[in-house]
């Protein structure tokens, strides 16, 4: 386990899929402690805020991929989904070297832990805010 600041870094392999297994992946190397996000678009993509994990892009191999699909989200950012379950798999910025991978959509067990929320200010009137540290 190595520290990234707020957050921890897990090596081990994963693996997880959506709900109708469309889409199907494998994570190597370095996974980091879900965060959740609770910004006004992981909201509107996820129903709820999101909780996230993330590995280098190089360590993400997609194992069945049929049904997935990309939807660019913003400049920066584009998510990706099973277009036949419609699963929140994947938030991928344009930018950087890293993904980030729903952590629903993991198999257990996953040996991550939540240790981080952000966004916060945008959560809607009905959340509640789970009492781990904020970064706003």
């Amino acid at each position: 386990m190595k520290s990234t600041g707020l957050t921890q870094s897990h090596s081990a392999q994963l693996t997880g899929s959506c709900l109708c297994g469309g889409v199907r992946y494998r994570l190597d190397g370095q996974a980091r402690d879900v965060v959740n996000c609770f910004c006004g678009q992981c909201q509107k993509t996820s129903g709820h805020y999101v909780a996230a994990t993330r590995v280098a892009k190089t360590d993400l191999t997609i194992e069945q991929g049929d049904t997935l699909r990309w939807y660019d989200s913003s400049k920066e950012a584009k998510r990706g989904f099973c277009r036949q379950c419609g699963g929140n798999l994947f938030w991928d910025n344009n930018t950087e070297d890293s993904i980030s991978i729903m952590a629903g959509t993991l198999d257990k067990p996953t040996g991550l832990q939540t240790t981080l929320n952000i966004n916060t200010e945008d959560a809607s009137d009905y959340q509640l805010i789970p009492e781990i540290k904020s970064l706003d």
